[in-house]
């Protein structure tokens, strides 16, 4: 992959002294909101305030910070690319250069206020003063992952009605393949070291733009970002978010489950396109002041992750259960982690295996979250609280999370149901404003005084819970309900596996039963597979409940899974089914 600009040619454009300070006040409350202001409004103890823009009322506030010495000398941002190459931002700088982006978006560009930006970037400073420049204009940021096909972005630009797109050099020749289907889109904005016919240059804009740019005063309902759904079960739906669902309600969140204080330095390991890219990259960290640590890493890969944490004074590491799966098959008590002191996970479950490994080798805890695209984190462990293997962790505040029957009915401890979050009178602010365009399926989440998640679990007598699967994910076999979950974090427990997915599958006698897919590790690549499946299925009926153990294994090389890296069950089943 080609590095968008040449960091050491322009580092005179992005290392400039701020200019004057732009500080955004909140004018119904008269003065600066507070980090214990937005906490108190986060745990619904103070209303929400009529206007809140988080370039203005969070980062500008920081800035200020810096320069009465209230913050430690520690990046906002700090970007490298393994290859030499480093840049490394304070909240002051990255106020002075957000606000030149702010005037390239609405001046050559000539983006409104409300207008829709798609945005296709991989792991680039630029990504982070994009989406800052449309907070500090009120466009709406809508990310994108640049593994999107020609046909997901003409999907996306076409039901969005985006105004303007912004993509690499790479994802240039998809869109340009599909925009004149795309009538909304005026601008192509192009973010690469060279010009292209057709694509107006950021790179040529930016150094041209002037730092002067007053931050507009944004509703606190105001919309401000748009998140594609991952869309495993039928087209992606656009999940609105507003100003204050994800400017105040991630402020629990960064100090509660990421641990994080201003003088931390956190590796989120989230595609750009995800929105835990906008939990842990931008939104919960920035609000605790805390550094966001960035590796252009195109691809994954174990040795340039491991020499990272090694060479980086990284505090905090939140990466998938994928990266710790492959991570534990590596003798990791060889490597000296710089400061690494505090680690989590999310985005698919954690399987107790994995959880176990990763501590017995580095004598860190793995902490766990749940969450959704529409309303944050659910659920997480969180540092002072027992962890228990397998378990999702507790509610989080402000929410009040509960299992439920098919009637909305609140079922006891121990009894499996939909995981559901309570609503007391009103919508909580956190949650995402509609699906846009889409009130059937807006509607849908909603049983009775339930926001349900689509989801179902447990709830323990400790008031932890643990995930069962997805509620189309469910086997039903012999009139046993089995969570494909609970077989699979069996499978991983055996030395031959290192990641699996299990299904239904038709049977004759039984309706359904339990299909697990197996990708095996190096070396068990070349066993009698027959003897292996008996083996792994032995081991499941010694884990598990036994009629839970896999009547069908097919060993594979690798499983489908969605670009944000969740395994894509429901591509399986349909195949098992005939409905490929």
């Amino acid at each position: 992959m080609k590095i968008f600009f040449r960091y050491q040619t322009f580092r005179f454009i992005w290392l400039a002294k701020p200019s004057g300070r732009h500080f955004h006040r909140n004018h119904q409350l008269g003065a600066p909101l507070t980090l214990a202001d937005l906490e108190a409004i986060n745990r619904c103890e103070k209303f929400l305030p009529k206007n809140f823009n988080f370039a203005g009322d969070v980062l500008d506030q920081w800035s200020q910070k810096e320069k009465t010495g209230e913050r430690p000398a520690n990046p906002a941002l700090w970007w490298v690319n393994g290859k030499g190459d480093e840049v490394k931002w304070s909240f002051g700088e990255l106020g002075s250069l957000s606000r030149k982006a702010a005037n390239v978006l609405t001046k050559p560009c000539g983006l409104q206020r409300g207008d829709r930006v798609a945005v296709i970037l991989p792991r680039v400073p630029e990504w982070w003063l994009i989406n800052v420049a449309c907070m500090r204009t009120g466009l709406v940021f809508m990310p994108g992952t640049t593994q999107l096909t020609a046909k997901d972005i003409l999907y996306r630009l076409q039901v969005s009605k985006a105004k303007c797109i912004v993509v690499s050099e790479e994802v240039a020749p998809a869109v340009e393949s599909i925009v004149s289907e795309c009538p909304n889109v005026k601008t192509k904005l192009l973010v690469s070291p060279h010009s292209r016919n057709g694509w107006l240059s950021f790179q040529e804009l930016f150094r041209s733009a002037s730092e002067e740019h007053h931050c507009v005063e944004t509703g606190s309902q105001e919309p401000m970002a748009i998140y594609f759904t991952s869309g495993t079960t039928g087209s992606p739906k656009m999940a609105l978010h507003s100003q204050s669902s994800l400017g105040i309600g991630y402020t629990l969140c960064g100090r509660y489950w990421l641990d994080l204080k201003s003088s931390d330095i956190i590796w989120n390991m989230s595609d750009t396109g995800w929105i835990k890219a906008a939990i842990g990259s931008v939104f919960s960290s920035w609000l605790q002041g805390a550094c966001v640590f960035v590796h252009r890493m195109a691809q994954f890969d174990t040795d340039t992750f491991l020499d990272t944490l090694t060479t980086y004074p990284i505090t905090t590491l939140c990466s998938a259960p994928t990266v710790y799966r492959m991570l534990v098959q590596k003798d990791l008590k060889r490597y000296k982690f710089k400061k690494l002191r505090h680690c989590l996970t999310g985005g698919e479950p954690l399987n107790p295996e994995v959880l176990e490994q990763w501590k017995a080798q580095t004598g860190l805890e793995l902490y766990e979250g749940y969450g959704q695209t529409e309303v944050g984190i659910i659920c997480a462990n969180q540092k002072g609280q027992e962890i228990k293997p397998g378990s999702m962790g507790k509610g989080v505040v402000p929410y009040d999370v509960q299992i439920i029957d098919e009637k909305g009915n609140i079922l006891p401890p121990g009894k499996e149901g939909e995981i559901a979050l309570k609503i007391k009178t009103t919508r909580p602010f956190c949650f995402f404003s509609e699906y846009v365009d889409n009130p059937e399926k807006t509607a849908a989440t909603m049983r009775g005084n339930f926001y349900i998640t689509g989801d179902r679990g447990m709830m323990d007598s400790d008031g932890y819970f643990w995930f069962v699967g997805r509620a189309d994910d469910v086997i039903i076999s012999s009139g046993y309900r089995i969570g494909p979950f609970e077989v699979e974090s069996a499978l991983i427990e055996h030395p031959a596996v290192v990641e699996s997915a299990v299904v239904s599958s038709p049977d004759p006698l039984r309706g359904e039963v339990v299909k697990a897919f197996v990708v095996l590790s190096a070396p068990f690549k070349f066993s009698n597979l027959e003897k292996l499946t008996l083996e792994l299925q032995d081991h499941v009926k010694k884990s598990t409940a036994p009629y839970k153990y896999p009547r069908k294994v097919e060993f594979v090389q690798e499983l489908p899974k969605t670009i944000t890296g969740k395994i894509k069950r429901n591509v399986l089943r349909d195949q098992e089914w005939g409905r490929a």
